[in-house]
């Protein structure tokens, strides 16, 4: 789990011996529905990893406080860099496309089966108790996704939303819950920084100007926002002596909303912040660099838990890592986008080495609707990035020597072994999970909307259905 061999292999160790002492039993084990951890799924928009906890100057303290206690996930990956097809796939334990999810909920697309949703495993084999508080971006109205209850609040801000965390977790029920808990932060458009634009870095796609430093302050503000709702939505879980019988399960959906992040897969869009602090083996602070994908989470809850994984699960538990079993479950993972507001089909493939990527809409310039309008994105168009000839129907890049992904291999004769290795990889798992891109270009469902993939702003969006325009 850690960088060094050695370090490693004495974490290991130790994991080991610890875990047979605090490893939580499966309840059929224990016989008493009160031994069950509460879970509290925590997740903000559009953070990325750049957050205290993954060493950014970003305010976060008190995801800080969860990190201090718990797991911190570094090589943690959505399985698409788009909120709702990221969110359907944690949730359900599957790719977006296998669940459904092909682009944005209030654009027209949900799951196949809402019962797929993990609450539903949570309550029929365990017994808890669901509550959605805040942001789900899975379904346009959150009823039909089955929750026991839904907390009231019509605003999503996070502030709003730890109110009406706070208040249900002053009466929380006997029983064992699962509390959906979601921040429209830190999504924009930003509120105005408190912060001094002169002394703040951009993200390194961007050039360093003053532009790009008053975008990132406004994320850097609305990254403190968030992070003060979850220092109150702790503070509420120790004031009322849940913590230490709470797995909290801290993460985004993807990257943040800037130029080739959010929406891309390369990993400054795919790469998320993870954390896990709660009973049993993560009650002590640790940091794992697993290969690991979201729809990794359901089937870890599963064996954390002791319960059977239902059938559609893709993801494969990593608990054997933490407990220090295994210092890697996946040989690679796969993420993937279709729809964001605009139609942009390509998927890829990462290993711990290579990252592959295979485009199907024949472009070589930026969908630009699928970046979300703010003052990086309008620099970069003052200076002519909608003219920028970029992309390749394939793309191949060296993780090791080039993480930034920036030296495409995918025509060097030299990484020809590692190009159709990868395709292959790509290839079977788009026929393992019956990738709709095997038959064509992907129509929008009934009633879908998608941006002109030749516009420039996502706030383009027909009003009426229309798609590929």
């Amino acid at each position: 789990m850690f960088n060094q061999p050695s370090t490693r292999r004495n974490f290991l160790k130790a994991a080991a011996t610890a875990s047979a002492a605090t490893a939580i039993r499966p309840v059929a084990a224990l016989g008493q529905a009160a031994s069950l951890p509460n879970i509290v799924y925590l997740h903000s928009h559009d953070s990325g990893r750049y957050l205290r906890p993954y060493g950014h100057n970003v305010p976060t303290p008190n995801l800080m406080r969860i990190a201090s206690r718990g797991i911190l996930f570094r090589k943690m990956h959505c399985a698409a860099p788009s909120c709702s097809a990221s969110r359907s796939a944690l949730l359900t334990g599957q790719s977006p496309h296998a669940a459904g999810m092909n682009g944005l909920a209030h654009l027209g697309w949900k799951l196949h089966d809402y019962k797929q949703h993990i609450l539903h495993t949570l309550r029929e084999q365990k017994g808890y108790y669901t509550v959605l508080a805040g942001l789900q971006h899975i379904a346009v109205d959150p009823k039909v996704i089955g929750f026991d209850e839904i907390l009231p609040g019509t605003h999503r801000l996070a502030a709003d939303v730890a109110d009406h965390t706070v208040e249900f977790l002053n009466k929380a029920p006997k029983q064992p819950f699962f509390l959906d808990c979601g921040f429209f932060e830190t999504h924009r458009d930003y509120p105005a920084p408190t912060d001094n634009a002169d002394y703040i870095l951009p993200p390194s796609p961007l050039p360093d100007n003053p532009s790009t430093r008053i975008d990132m302050a406004g994320f850097h503000q609305s990254a403190r926002d968030m992070d003060k709702a979850v220092g109150r939505i702790l503070d509420a879980l120790e004031a009322n002596g849940l913590r230490e019988n709470t797995l909290i399960i801290s993460t985004t959906d993807h990257g943040i909303a800037f130029p080739t992040m959010k929406a891309n897969l390369g990993d400054a869009g795919i790469g998320v912040s993870f954390m896990m602090s709660g009973p049993g083996e993560f009650s002590k602070a640790g940091v794992c660099d697993a290969l690991l994908s979201h729809i990794d989470v359901f089937p870890t809850i599963c064996d954390y838990l002791g319960m059977s994984k239902p059938a559609w699960l893709a993801g494969k538990s990593f608990l054997p890592v933490v407990r220090g079993e295994k210092e890697e479950v996946n040989d690679a993972i796969f993420a993937e986008v279709t729809y964001h507001a605009a139609y942009e089909p390509k998927r890829c493939v990462r290993t711990a080495r290579y990252k592959y990527q295979r485009r199907y809409d024949g472009r070589t310039t930026y969908v630009l609707p699928n970046c979300d309008d703010g003052a990086a994105k309008s620099y970069w168009l003052r200076e002519g990035w909608q003219k920028q000839q970029l992309l390749h129907s394939e793309e191949l890049y060296d993780l090791v020597f080039d993480p930034a992904e920036r030296n495409d291999l995918a025509r060097d004769p030299a990484h020809t072994e590692t190009l159709q290795h990868m395709r292959k990889q790509m290839d079977e798992w788009m026929r393992a999970t019956n990738d709709p891109l095997l038959h064509g270009p992907v129509p929008l469902p009934p009633g879908g909307r998608s941006a002109p993939v030749n516009g420039i702003s996502p706030k383009e969006m027909p009003t009426s259905k229309g798609q590929f325009s």
